[in-house]
């Protein structure tokens, strides 16, 4: 029988990716979306899908269900991936919006991850995934909500890897750098919306970011594509025994070392040249 699979914000980039793949290999797929117009793309590639805005419990709760609905009972593997991208210096960050952030990339996965280990105890296995980034790792300037969301999360999944070490729920961190997806346009956008770069002492890097994000035609340097997730991914549900960790791109690969063998006022000041 074909592990059952939810995967969390597939509107475009990995999800949808990882969701399309998985199915064309023969896993039950169960893709969620926050908006009701992604709806129609699943439907022509014939994948259930249910709406899960991960910044409302009541939705969460709904979508989780009729997931379950969908794969008669038994939901096998979790894969936490829907995100945004908060940008802004920490000082022009108001409140309400690093809540925000948290709420969809932390507090959202926090509430949908109970609702699995608790079906998973049940049935006596399954495997969480949860999405990080290099950010998880690092940290970079003008990302401090996002930099903090993922910080939270890799500590809150280190904490649930260890409480689930005695059952046969197996949970793991992906930590990808750059990858191809619309991540960076809707974090303009966020930008945009709720910085007042006007007013900020910041307004001339500001200015800048923004200019090099509107003329940005071509990847980043050591950029893969979503196929590089959708390879690791693979390993973690499939393996007998799933890796804690799994890196993505050569930047993750490469902060990661750095991270352990540098001082954080040398690994600093490599992060401010490179960011």
């Amino acid at each position: 029988m074909s592990k059952s699979i939810l995967i969390t914000g597939c509107s475009t980039g990995i999800g949808l990716y990882c969701a399309k793949t998985l199915h064309n290999e023969g896993f039950k797929v169960i893709a969620s979306v926050r908006n009701t117009e992604h709806l129609k793309q699943f439907e022509t590639l014939g994948i259930p899908c249910v709406l899960i805005d991960l910044a409302d419990e009541h939705s969460i709760q709904n979508g989780f269900n009729e997931a379950l609905s969908l794969c008669n009972g038994k939901l096998d593997v979790l894969f936490n991936n829907g995100a945004y991208g908060q940008p802004g210096a920490v000082e022009d960050l108001p409140t309400e919006v690093l809540r925000q952030q948290f709420e969809v990339n932390f507090f959202g996965w926090h509430s949908i991850t109970k609702l699995a280990v608790k079906h998973m105890r049940k049935h006596g296995q399954g495997r969480i995934v949860q999405n990080s980034s290099v950010l998880g790792l690092v940290a970079l300037p003008y990302r401090g909500a996002y930099n903090a969301s993922k910080f939270a999360l890799e500590g809150l999944t280190d904490t649930l890897r260890m409480e689930l070490a005695d059952t046969n729920i197996q949970v793991s961190l992906i930590e990808p750098g750059p990858i191809l997806s619309e991540f960076r346009k809707n974090a303009r956008i966020a930008f945009e919306e709720h910085i007042n770069i006007e007013d900020s002492f910041h307004k001339a890097e500001y200015q800048a970011q923004l200019t090099r994000l509107k003329a940005q035609t071509a990847p980043q340097k050591f950029t893969l594509g979503p196929d590089a997730v959708y390879e690791k991914l693979l390993h973690a549900i499939t393996a007998p025994k799933a890796k804690a960790r799994y890196y993505v791109t050569f930047p993750t690969y490469f902060m990661g070392y750095l991270k352990r063998i540098l001082s954080s006022a040398l690994l600093d000041k490599i992060l401010l040249k490179n960011r």
